[in-house]
């Protein structure tokens, strides 16, 4: 066989391992379909998370968004301990609050615009599982199903 192939059937090795070491939950993140408001006006917009607590803090949670034709911008994400990260163009723009008690996170947008326009994801992504010979990064992101804010 290949090295490529070799180092391929490794990995997965590897991946499996962790994923039986360590067992594998499922992850919900769902929210509400899409939803529309006028130019000037404020939208919030809720997940709710299932399969791991808002305060592990081997999570991330947080918002990204896809506008037409552009770049997806990433918004903001907390980790469980909270380690608060946000995009520092969009912070007077946009809040995010985690409440531990329902298992859900907001997303608030305020004064949106036309240029605002954009598929909203809830995120997650889970961070580095220690195994009993060395850390390994899990490359698995949670996304969504998409919630559109359409300008009229």
């Amino acid at each position: 066989m290949s090295g490529l192939v070799l180092h391929t059937i490794r990995w997965m090795m590897e991946i499996m391992l962790i994923c039986v070491s360590t067992g594998v939950n499922s992850i919900d993140l769902i929210q509400p379909d899409s939803k529309v408001v006028q130019p000037g006006q404020s939208l919030t917009i809720t997940c709710q998370v299932s399969g791991y607590s808002l305060t592990d803090n081997s999570y991330a949670t947080g918002w990204i968004r896809q506008r037409e034709g552009k770049p997806m911008d990433w918004i903001v994400s907390r980790r469980g301990g909270g380690d608060f990260y946000q995009n520092n163009a969009l912070k007077n723009k946009f809040l995010y609050h985690t409440y531990t008690s329902t298992s859900s996170v907001t997303l608030t947008g305020q004064g949106l615009q036309p240029e605002d326009t954009a598929v909203y994801y809830c995120v997650s992504q889970p961070t580095v599982i220690q195994t009993t010979n060395r850390p390994a990064q899990i490359p698995r992101d949670h996304v969504t199903q998409p919630h559109t804010q359409k300008k009229m």
